[in-house]
């Protein structure tokens, strides 16, 4: 039987009347002959005005254990209410907070950032399975979780995306739907443009690099937990249909982990192009950039400096692409010279832990600096890092740096 995993965010379940709608979307879904496990976040503000209340009243002198234990109230509330609402329609419905010997999320001992312990959450998952097998919609707190001495914790916020991913990996559901206050992924923040507009589908990692530059729509933790067989989608609440259309994240094309390690199969160029102060002056980095684009020449990276833009290029075509860049060299009164340098190889280093793990790229870097391997350059974002050497140190740098995720 297809199991569904419908994580409910604060506004859609902002109110009774909403309560209400998502408790009628997933006992449609049930009727259908499904089993759904319900994920709930507190409702609306409600942990908002928590932690404000807690700072006006107690301040900096409470414990991170009572903290937890506080803002934890929000979603133990919502899943008594949303469980009592199914039970109201007629079907049975069992709330689950991690008070209960049954609770399936085990965390470390970090009060409000705790990570998963993915293999003890799986070993209990079966507990949750026995509650679906007898016909019950049980109904999670998103957020919360506790460590094996059984005390609670909290996922950090956003947390209850990380939930209901999580439970649909150890479940092996064929679907977790996120239900929020848009109807997807949008284009970009529809508060900043009207012209944005619905994504019908956004991969596995474009979602996880737009949720951890800032997009609230998803936690970039929680993509972790997506396995490439699961289908999941994005919708908005007032649709009051599970089956609505949203946005579809499709993915991860490769380890569902989402930790990748990739040598580049062909040797890079580089290119350096120098001027004054180029750096400075409008214009210029478009130009070399646009030359290229018109005579569809790919660019794997570009590194700028005060004096000099250096781009890679593929080696097949670094002597067409030289040849081009030097007529906008030669045109250009702000730019002065350019050379070709030797084969480079370009090592791609995709983690979560990047995220929000200081001293990552050191881990990543130093076993090549114990072999005296040179890093010719480098580049990075909040979750990968491209790496270039030498070509003749590409392979051992490449299996270096793998080892370092493995």
């Amino acid at each position: 039987m297809e199991i569904i995993v419908a994580k409910f965010g604060g506004t859609s379940i902002g109110n009774g009347e909403r309560i209400r709608k998502a408790a009628e979307s997933v006992v449609k879904e049930y009727m259908k002959g499904k089993k759904v496990v319900v994920v709930v976040s507190a409702m609306n503000k409600t942990t908002d005005e928590i932690l404000k209340t807690v700072d006006d009243a107690i301040g900096e002198s409470i414990t991170e254990k009572q903290l937890a234990d506080i803002v934890a109230m929000g979603e133990i509330t919502s899943v008594r209410m949303f469980a009592s609402t199914i039970e109201s329609l007629g079907v049975k419905s069992e709330y689950l907070d991690p008070n209960m010997d049954i609770w399936p999320i085990i965390t470390d001992s970090n009060y409000l950032n705790a990570k998963v312990n993915f293999e003890l959450t799986e070993a209990k998952i079966s507990e949750l399975i026995k509650v679906l097998d007898q016909g019950i919609i049980p109904v999670l707190c998103g957020f919360l979780g506790k460590d094996e001495d059984g005390t609670l914790t909290t996922l950090g916020r956003g947390g209850s995306d990380i939930t209901a991913f999580l439970l649909g990996h150890c479940l092996k559901a064929e679907q977790v739907i996120i239900v929020t206050d848009v109807g997807g992924v949008m284009s970009t923040d529809p508060n900043r443009l009207q012209s944005a507009k619905k994504l019908d589908k956004i991969s596995v990692e474009e979602m996880r690099d737009l949720a951890t530059h800032g997009a609230k729509v998803l936690h970039p933790h929680a993509l972790r937990y997506k396995d490439p067989l699961i289908n999941a989608k994005i919708i908005g609440f007032e649709h009051g249909d599970l089956s609505a259309i949203g946005t579809e994240i499709i993915g991860p094309a490769g380890n569902h982990m989402l930790k990748t390690t990739a040598l580049n199969v062909e040797p890079i160029s580089v290119i350096a192009v120098v001027g004054e102060e180029i750096l400075t002056k409008t214009g210029v980095l478009s130009e070399l950039t646009d030359a290229l684009a018109k005579n569809k020449i790919n660019i794997y990276g570009i590194s700028t400096g005060q004096n000099s833009v250096t781009l890679f290029i593929d080696k097949s075509l670094v002597d067409h692409a030289h040849e081009i860049l030097h007529e906008v060299v030669v045109k250009n009164d702000d730019l002065s010279s350019l050379s070709v340098g030797s084969d480079i190889a370009m090592i791609t280093v995709a983690s979560q832990d990047f995220i929000d793990t200081p001293g990552i790229i050191t881990r990543v870097t130093e076993p090549l600096r114990k072999q005296k391997i040179n890093i010719v350059e480098i580049s990075s974002s909040q979750t990968s890092v491209v790496i270039f050497v030498e070509w003749t140190d590409g392979k051992r740098a490449y299996e270096l740096v793998r080892s370092v995720l493995e």
